[in-house]
């Protein structure tokens, strides 16, 4: 039972940090999505949809990771990899995107068809794929920042990022 909860406790923190990054980039999305849609009387996600995406996305890149295709390139330049994963993650977030909008036709319309059709017709398609343009732009940072700390360490790259913790033994001092 223990090493089931050890297990448990291993993939909740290696989805961590995808399902934060996807959180904050999410709700920069409705941001901006509310800005470009102010006054047209069209609701946005709240919060809890929001959270609730981003545990589906976090939780998708992790098993997107596991699939033997999408490490394609570990050993030419940073650079495939991060194309190719930006390319993946991008076309999945597509695909959520999309949905996403269909669903809230699908809720009007008689039937997935109806919706579809419906959907295709009046979607404002320039603003839909401004949203996938912030989309890609923002899913490849995240496959930049995903490549850097599996080829020098998330430890180092931490390091660099933020500079060196000072050690424990100072710093529990200095909590007093």
């Amino acid at each position: 039972m223990k090493t089931v909860l050890l297990k448990i406790k291993h993939e909740c923190m290696k989805a961590l940090p995808p399902t934060l990054f996807f959180f904050v980039i999410l709700h920069i999305v409705a941001l901006i999505r509310g800005l470009m849609i102010k006054g047209s009387g069209v609701d946005l996600p709240v919060s809890a949809s929001v959270l609730i995406a981003s545990l589906v996305l976090g939780k998708s890149v992790l098993v997107a990771d596991m699939l033997p295709f999408i490490n394609r390139f570990p050993d030419k330049p940073l650079i495939w990899n991060v194309t190719w994963k930006t390319l993946m993650y991008a076309l999945v977030a597509l695909v959520v995107h999309y949905l996403e909008r269909l669903y809230d036709y699908w809720k009007e319309a008689p039937g997935f068809m109806d919706a579809n059709s419906l959907l295709w017709s009046s979607m404002n398609w320039p603003r839909f794929w401004a949203v996938q343009i912030l989309l890609v732009t923002l899913i490849f940072m995240y496959c930049v920042i995903a490549e850097l700390a599996r080829v020098i360490g998330r430890d180092r790259l931490k390091v660099m990022f933020v500079g060196p913790m000072p050690p424990k033994h100072v710093q529990a001092s200095q909590d007093v």
